[in-house]
């Protein structure tokens, strides 16, 4: 490997350090994964700065005039072209620059989890005077199971980010993801009886609302409050 290869591979580790030591790997990994990234990147680190290391000796020795005989006729392998030097650009700004957790783009642009397929039958919440807090596909589930019985009379908390915007209304969204972004699903809930305008897409809020009897292909939430949040530091349910 040449002194290239081994600063883009140092920078790659340097690149998984950063976004464990930030907790921004959490915006494509699952959170459990932070400690095996954070030893990938060292490993990566130590691996490109001693092929750095061994390419530069190599290059003194060669032209220092002590080694000429390589085996195939003296060429000297050291040598590294210009272009090869570009691959730092893209690894290079990834340490400046993280890119943004999946958000409202994505949403119907991919798989998208159907909340109707093998739904089980839920036990009735007990109502209560605080909101009971769920993930968004629970309360899809909760929703098209014999038209929301188990929530009748529940008020419940949703978190996620308006993927798009209607009037009166919006989509509600969250990813699962089952080991990274690449296979991220979009669960989405339409809530309603929103009054003034609609919060802005990808925003994060918090919904309290009321289940709305469900027949078509997305669950509704009829809105009691609509809460603006920071996004969380694990996007994902």
């Amino acid at each position: 490997m040449t002194a290239a290869g081994g600063t883009i591979t140092a920078l790659a580790g340097a690149v998984l350090l950063r976004l464990t030591l930030t907790g921004t790997y959490a915006r494509y990994v699952r959170a459990g994964m932070g400690p095996w990234l954070a030893l990938a990147g060292a490993l990566l680190v130590i691996l490109g700065a001693a092929t750095v290391v061994r390419a530069w000796r190599a290059g003194r020795v060669v032209g220092d005039g002590h080694v000429h005989d390589q085996g195939d006729g003296g060429h000297d392998h050291t040598h590294v072209p210009a272009v090869g030097w570009l691959l730092l650009a893209p690894i290079a700004a990834l340490l400046l620059v993280a890119p943004p957790t999946l958000g409202s783009f994505g949403v119907g642009r991919g798989t998208t989890v159907d909340v109707r397929a093998g739904a089980p039958t839920f036990d009735k919440l007990t109502p209560g005077p605080d909101p009971v807090p769920m993930t968004l596909l629970e309360y899809g589930q909760r929703a098209f199971d014999h038209r929301g019985a188990s929530l009748a009379g529940v008020s419940v908390q949703l978190s996620g980010f308006v993927s798009k915007r209607s009037t009166g209304g919006f989509e509600l969204a969250r990813y699962q993801i089952a080991c990274c972004a690449a296979d991220a699903s979009a669960v989405v809930v339409r809530v309603a009886g929103v009054e003034g305008a609609a919060p802005r897409r990808d925003a994060w809020v918090t919904v309290t609302g009321t289940v709305h009897p469900t027949g078509g292909e997305t669950p509704r939430l009829d809105a009691l409050s609509v809460v603006a949040i920071p996004a969380p530091e694990d996007p994902y349910e």
